[in-house]
């Protein structure tokens, strides 16, 4: 319970913070949602709409009043045009594929970081320790988005294996689901794979020298058992807990692949939202965001204890 109070607590502070900032922010910059909405439209039009919509009040006033209403559920519209969609709606439509392509990004950087980091750890020192370590740093400065250009010329258009853009949804047909995800997935996994490996290697490397490890060894269990029932799941917080927190790292990532790869997710509708100064809109979305990256880490707490005996105890 008091876990859940402080996590509860935090979320409160962090909604607060993110959405306020975001508020700020969009005051500072020039023209407003009525410029953007009615382009060719007259003075009184704008001068209209922004009377309907509050932009001429304080913007601290503009973030109350959304708060207000956030709070109760209402998350406000978009306003394009003389046209109105909600943004429930179009969160509904959205984040489907954004967790998809954060889920599968997350899932194939442990899939190949587990196996890296056992494999160095037991080879420390070694030259397959040595170039793997190379070439997880190299992977790790290289942007995703340059990655992401990159695979998209060679592997999209040069070779044509699977498309370069575009977005079948994984109820409409299952292999095209996968080959229009294959690249961007790869182009936001690849650097988290070397976070990753790093990570394990080095929890591992400490873990199989400690007194529990040597115990295990002299009672003839063997090196693969003592491995992986013994020394990974004491190694695995940092790595559990740098998957918790890279979740805002992935989501800044899928905003700027979402617009390489034209995938209709939410870090497009972000940036939309923002070229368009839908103020309202994008504070809800930063809050949705705020939202799910604390419950991540709260949910990554909880597993804590079922990795770590000596933590459940406490």
């Amino acid at each position: 319970m008091k876990m859940v109070l402080k996590r509860v607590g935090q979320l409160v502070v962090v909604l607060f913070l993110v959405t306020a900032l975001t508020a700020l922010l969009f005051s500072l910059l020039p023209g407003d949602l009525a410029e953007v909405s009615i382009p060719f439209g007259s003075d009184e039009q704008r001068e209209a709409l922004r009377e309907d919509l509050g932009l001429k009040e304080p913007v601290f006033v503009q973030y109350g009043r959304w708060m207000g209403n956030f709070v109760q559920g209402d998350f406000g519209s978009f306003y394009r045009q003389g046209n109105v969609t909600s943004v429930v709606d179009r969160v509904k439509s959205t984040a489907p594929v954004s967790l998809q392509l954060m889920l599968y990004a997350q899932v194939l950087a442990l899939a190949l970081a587990i196996p890296l980091g056992i494999l160095t750890a037991r080879r420390a020192g070694s030259a397959v320790d040595k170039g793997t370590n190379t070439t997880a740093y190299a992977l790790l400065a290289l942007p995703n988005f340059v990655l992401a250009l990159v695979l998209a010329y060679i592997v999209g258009v040069e070779l044509e294996w699977v498309p370069p853009q575009g977005y079948v949804r994984l109820t409409q047909n299952v292999g095209d689901h996968l080959k229009t995800m294959v690249l961007p997935t790869v182009s936001l996994a690849v650097g988290q794979v070397a976070i990753y490996m790093r990570l394990l290697r080095t929890d591992l490397v400490a873990t199989l020298q400690q007194d529990f490890i040597l115990m295990a060894k002299s009672k003839g269990i063997t090196e693969r058992r003592v491995l992986w029932r013994h020394a990974l799941r004491p190694s695995s917080l940092t790595l559990l807990t740098a998957a918790g927190l890279n979740v805002g790292t992935l989501i800044g990532g899928a905003l700027i692949l979402e617009i390489i790869f034209n995938l209709d997710g939410m870090g497009r509708l972000i940036f939309e939202s923002i070229s368009e100064r839908q103020v309202v809109a994008i504070q809800s979305l930063v809050a949705i965001v705020a939202i799910a990256y604390v419950l991540v880490n709260f949910l990554v707490d909880l597993l804590y204890a079922v990795l770590d005996p000596r933590i459940r105890r406490g």
